[in-house]
């Protein structure tokens, strides 16, 4: 494994409107209430856990995947439909197995997301058989 703290990955999106609080409440069908038509916090959690994974993707050994673990996200600012983001991860900690990336979130204007993020670098078949065992349950 090639990994080293100070690595750094962040991609752009464009958020729209299926990306917004609005869209998911509405996606529910069952409440009857209405949320802001602002970047959802699930989307913006997902979108760091797939840069810190795509960040880390190419530095492991072949068989190998990395999964995440935990997260502890703030989200401080609202981002409206139309504008774009970026989301960065950077490799803040690598023990053993344990990968802990500093995250944040930016749009047009300010900072809207930081936290940090947990993944585990694990075996993809070991993995793949464990969760075949659980579908089967």
């Amino acid at each position: 494994m090639n990994l080293a703290p100070g690595m750094t990955l962040e991609r752009a999106y464009t958020v729209t409107y299926d990306l917004t609080a609005a869209a998911l409440v509405e996606a529910d069908g069952s409440e009857t209430f209405a949320l802001p038509a602002v970047w959802a916090t699930p989307d913006m959690i997902g979108k760091m856990e797939v840069v810190a994974a795509a960040l880390v993707a190419p530095h492991l050994p072949d068989g190998q995947i990395s999964v995440g673990a935990r997260n502890e996200i703030s989200h401080l600012a609202a981002t409206p439909v139309g504008m774009t983001v970026r989301v960065r991860a950077t490799l803040d900690v690598v023990d053993g197995r344990k990968l802990i990336f500093a995250v944040e979130a930016l749009d047009e204007v300010e900072r809207v997301g930081e936290g940090f993020h947990i993944r585990y670098v694990v075996d993809r078949a070991r993995f793949e058989s464990r969760l075949a065992v659980k579908a089967r349950a």
